[in-house]
């Protein structure tokens, strides 16, 4: 036997040993097993079973692969957050790196919405979006997911109640008091639409542990526990800066645009029945993850101005 195969072989036997398993039954199980293919790696045919249609119309097949790819995405992005913030030696050279990699993520999801926004007959969309209500893109729990991940929960509460919600609040409370509840809820009555009663039967549950999880290792509770000097780092800085624009403005108004676009001159409510304008758009609810990190001057005109690009900040 060639002395790399031994040594291969014995360094095998020492982490089959460290676990108490037989590496001879290990290698007996390589005899029968078939070669991996690059379709069973990837499940290329559950992932492709799973586009269903409601409608014989084409472009509905864009629209639900489009938005499970987004999903995907989703996934991804929290892939990269659980990393940063179960990092109990997190440096700042591996913070920028996570940053810089949801950052490409949601560039990737700014810049896909051509593929919505020019790719589907208008007359076609008009006619399957009916079949969708009351689904609404909306209930995206990863999404929420993301946004418990990315920051203190103040800074996702509604505009209009953050004077009255402080880290002492129940979270059940705060809940209640979410940005995007004033997608499906009268405030005066406290009525909720059909839409948000359906989206927290189904997660309510989970956010909550998620905002429970979250609320001290969320991006900016761990930026905030690092020394001094690295959150003073310049290039640590731009990369939380950049994130925060790609998700609550770039990617935020990408969205927006698609969905004026078709429905926008119609003057209609969204699937789900959202006041969809005020929900959306980052000038009403202003949700910035890292406040701090901003001018005042630029949190005066968050979502106004400075759309498609985020100033990189020099020494």
């Amino acid at each position: 036997m060639k002395d790399n195969i031994a040594e291969r072989i014995s360094l095998l036997k020492d982490k089959f040993d460290s676990i108490d398993q037989s590496l001879e039954t290990h290698l007996d199980g390589l005899l029968y097993s078939k070669p991996i293919t690059y379709w069973d790696y990837i499940q290329t045919d559950a992932l492709l079973s799973l586009q269903i249609q409601r409608t014989q119309l084409p472009d509905e097949m864009i629209f639900i692969m489009y938005h499970q790819i987004n999903e995907l995405l989703f996934k991804m992005i929290l892939w990269e957050i659980e990393q940063v913030a179960n990092n109990e030696s997190l440096s700042t050279a591996f913070f920028v790196d996570r940053l810089g990699r949801i950052s490409r993520y949601f560039d990737m999801l700014s810049s896909s919405f051509t593929i919505m926004g020019d790719g589907m007959e208008k007359a076609q969309y008009m006619k399957f979006r009916d079949t969708l209500t009351p689904a609404s893109g909306f209930q995206s729990a990863q999404y929420r997911l993301i946004e418990f991940a990315s920051t203190e929960l103040i800074n996702l509460i509604d505009f209009r109640f953050r004077a009255d919600i402080n880290r002492n609040t129940p979270l059940e409370h705060a809940f209640e008091y979410l940005y995007w509840q004033a997608a499906g809820k009268d405030y005066k009555t406290g009525k909720k639409s059909f839409l948000l009663q359906e989206f927290e039967r189904r997660y309510k549950k989970e956010f909550l542990d998620a905002m429970k999880v979250y609320q001290k290792v969320n991006l900016w509770s761990k930026f905030k526990t690092l020394p001094k000097t690295d959150q003073e780092d310049l290039n640590l800085i731009n990369a939380m800066r950049e994130l925060d624009h790609n998700i609550n403005v770039r990617w935020v108004m990408a969205h927006y645009n698609a969905a004026a676009k078709y429905i926008g001159s119609s003057n209609e409510e969204a699937t789900g029945g959202s006041d969809w304008r005020r929900y959306m758009h980052p000038k009403y609810q202003k949700r910035i993850f890292f406040p701090e990190l901003w001018t005042a001057d630029e949190l005066k005109n968050w979502g106004i101005t400075n759309l498609t690009s985020c100033e990189i900040l020099t020494r």
